[in-house]
């Protein structure tokens, strides 16, 4: 054991001046303490393992006992003692392996504290990534893979502007996740592996996804999620959202992850059937699996291998979207995808657009009841479960405006005026 000649400043007998410690540390590590999340010139320090193991290192020689409490103890006082304001938000640059990378084309080697640093190098000359455009030439029609260059490149910078999530949905089997392996790859700890109904039911999971460029859910649940607000506040966030920890108080933290899913269908939503819970979602359909493909299991490290030449692909895709006001490219198909979803969420639109029961004239009316009733009669001749009374005349009130109908009070009916809709009739007697 070394004498104490030999000791460190930090070190006076068997007790350790915590500050002098912690200064020391943080000048051999620079780093900073943000909501007591660590950050460095790489970014979010995703795993502290490697802080309590520096911690562990200067320790060993000096401490024998009690060295795990120490560590704690020490690992808190370094959080004060790298206490910092949160950093800016920049939307016009994208902190690279190998530096700083300015959307006007500027290239810069220096690395400042950042909120995010992608681990790929920025290689202007970086050869064409042919077996990641043949890829998706086999997953995706070329105007879908427009959409999934942009949606990329939206990943790459810390914004929620274009307040949009991506799904892209198919039978199984056509190697849609690899998009996810190839992303993480691209944004390395900046993207997350999880599940959105996750996101949406569990009171702690918005606080893990604080400062992710991107959250995946490889296998997205087929089950309609119970509430929906806390997805539509995550894709259109622009001012800071309340976060819970464990065991901690609640904060206002900033928050811009993106949601990306796989699966077999699309989100659906027990209650929320609003428009503005299907039109923040862009829906890719996929090809179908070749019957007689033979798989490469190679695929993953293949397009891997193409990384630098995908970063210039994706940034491509940026640059358009931003040209176009954060407007994705959206071909009809896809805007009939979101449709279709937001028809099958919703059983009332489906009525509205069946035939023999209703019709749509602009000088005749029905009451609200008489509506229900017939709305009722369609769901039980179509093995629909039908709506309660107040959540039908919601979701009709919601989509007035669209069936050019005009809610009223003054429908009269059996004498009586009562509530209902003008534009629309009975019929059936």
């Amino acid at each position: 054991m070394p004498t104490s000649s030999e000791s460190p400043a930090w070190l006076d007998g068997d007790k350790i001046d915590e500050v002098l410690f912690c200064e020391e540390l943080r000048a051999e590590h620079p780093m900073l303490c943000i909501h007591e999340v660590f950050f460095t010139v790489d970014g979010k320090v995703t795993d502290e393992g490697w802080i309590k193991n520096a911690i562990f290192e200067k320790l060993k020689p000096y401490v024998r006992r009690g060295l795990s409490r120490k560590i704690a103890s020490l690992l808190d006082t370094l959080r004060a003692c790298c206490y910092s304001s949160p950093l800016p938000i920049y939307h016009d640059r994208i902190h690279v392996a190998n530096g700083t990378l300015f959307l006007d084309g500027r290239f810069e080697t220096s690395k400042d504290f950042c909120l995010n640093r992608l681990p790929v190098r920025y290689d202007p000359e970086a050869a064409f990534p042919k077996k990641w455009l043949a890829f998706l030439n086999d997953l995706l029609i070329p105007e879908d893979i427009l959409t999934l260059q942009e949606f990329t490149g939206y990943c790459l910078i810390p914004s929620t502007k274009a307040q949009k999530m991506l799904m892209l949905v198919g039978k199984g089997g056509e190697g849609k996740s690899r998009v996810g392996i190839v992303l993480s790859a691209l944004l390395g700890t900046n993207m997350y592996n999880g599940s959105i109904a996750k996101v949406e039911t569990s009171p702690f999971a918005r606080a893990d996804l604080e400062y992710g460029l991107l959250l995946v859910d490889d296998d997205m649940k087929m089950e309609a999620l119970p509430q929906t607000n806390i997805i539509k506040s995550l894709v259109t966030a622009e001012m800071p959202m309340d976060l819970e920890k464990k065991g901690k108080q609640s904060y206002q933290g900033t928050m811009y992850v993106r949601l990306l899913g796989f699966g077999n269908g699309t989100l659906k939503s027990l209650y929320d059937r609003s428009v503005g819970f299907f039109r923040r979602q862009i829906i890719l359909t996929v090809k179908d699996r070749p019957k007689y493909r033979v798989d490469d299991p190679f695929l993953s490290e293949k397009l891997i291998g193409e990384i630098e030449g995908i970063l210039l692909w994706a940034l491509e895709g940026l640059h358009r979207l931003q040209a176009n006001d954060y407007k994705f490219t959206i071909i009809a198909r896809s805007r009939e995808n979101m449709q279709e979803s937001m028809t099958e969420s919703n059983n009332v639109i489906e009525f509205l657009k069946s035939e023999g029961y209703i019709g749509f004239k602009a000088d005749l009316d029905i009451s609200s009841l008489r509506l229900y009733e017939l709305y009722v009669l369609w769901c039980e001749e179509n093995a629909e479960k039908p709506l309660t009374t107040r959540s039908f005349c919601l979701q009709m009130t919601a989509l007035a405006a669209e069936y050019n109908l005009e809610p009223t009070n003054k429908v009269h009916a059996h004498g009586r005026q009562v509530r209902g809709y003008v534009g629309i009739y009975s019929l059936l007697p």
